[in-house]
């Protein structure tokens, strides 16, 4: 695709050609055995499921709706920005990213939440492990996901240029004074109170954790750690996303320089794949929820069976290589 500002080297072709197909092709291959795992361990290992288990399959099952989605992009963009797949499957993929990106903020603020209650009001926090709450507020997070990214599916759109058919991103619709305020508003909605939400429970969290009584117990411990985790996602994930595609809108808005703004595009660029890093940070937040999933997940992988096996037939082995050898009487 040319460059929007072609009086300064773009970045563009080198990063959509090589940066984003073997981002993505990471992200699906980690993401597509990592969830798939998951999820098969949460149905088949640790049923009946707790609220805080069902907010753990919504969030697995949005990480693998999303990596699905994947070849389709690295087909795209490898393929030199030539999307052939029709008008549906481009609204479809652009939409799917978006969806799981708004769906796991709102899952991951759920889980926030949920821990602050553990550890501040620790009876409410018991009440809130009944699996109706799980199912009330994954409901309600994929409700509030919908409503956010359903307009998105009007304003995306297949683009024809250099005879070539384009499945532009979101933010790069043009004209791009179509999306400029719905970007504002997504932003600040989607993304930036929930991170206030976030902040506030992690501070709440720490507060009682200093001066609380049993401030070392493991679950208030186990509280912290998962706390600080989504924070982390949300920070190294979601943040430069957020910022640089609010620049890139008004970039593309605003009268600047032509290297400045493929400054601005290709900061972008990079951060699109970053934002789906949130699914292997996920994996790990399933393994510090709990020493049920742990277990399981080890017990998944455990070869100590074979090695005792293993051990045995050499033992047997041995023993009648022994008893061969010995000269009879």
């Amino acid at each position: 695709m040319a460059s929007m500002y072609p009086g300064c080297t773009s970045w563009e072709g080198l990063l959509n050609r090589y940066y984003l197909p073997v981002s993505y092709s990471i992200i699906c291959v980690v993401g597509l055995l990592g969830n798939m795992i998951s999820i098969s361990i949460y149905l088949t290992k640790l049923r009946p499921w707790k609220s805080s288990s069902i907010i753990m399959v919504n969030l697995a099952l949005s990480d693998l709706l999303y990596v699905l989605t994947m070849p389709f992009l690295v087909h795209y963009y490898a393929n030199g920005d030539s999307w052939i797949l029709g008008d549906f499957l481009c609204r479809f993929v652009r939409f799917a990213f978006h969806f799981h990106l708004y769906g796991s903020v709102l899952l991951l603020s759920c889980m926030a939440v949920f821990r602050y209650m553990a550890v501040i009001w620790p009876l409410r926090g018991v009440q809130l492990q009944r699996r109706v709450w799980g199912v009330t507020a994954c409901s309600v997070v994929w409700i509030l996901a919908a409503a956010e990214v359903t307009p998105m599916l009007a304003l995306i759109s297949l683009r024809h240029e250099d005879n070539n058919t384009h499945c532009l991103d979101f933010a790069s619709t043009r004209p791009v004074s179509a999306v400029r305020e719905y970007v504002w508003v997504l932003t600040a909605l989607g993304y930036v109170l929930p991170l206030v939400l976030v902040l506030v429970c992690y501070v709440g969290i720490v507060k009682q954790l200093t001066t609380g009584p049993d401030p070392s117990s493991s679950c208030r411990m186990r509280a912290r750690c998962v706390t600080v985790l989504i924070l982390v996602v949300f920070v190294l994930c979601f943040l430069p996303y957020h910022i640089l595609r609010v620049l890139w809108v008004e970039a593309q808005n605003a009268m600047m320089t032509a290297c400045a703004a493929n400054t601005v595009q290709a900061a972008y660029i990079i951060s699109r794949p970053l934002a789906g890093l949130n699914t292997f940070f996920n994996l790990a937040l399933y393994t510090l929820s709990g020493d049920r999933f742990r277990r399981a997940f080890l017990g998944t992988f455990q070869c100590q069976n074979w090695v005792s096996k293993a051990r045995l037939l050499l033992r047997l082995s041995a023993r009648t290589k022994s008893g061969s050898d010995t000269p009879a009487a």
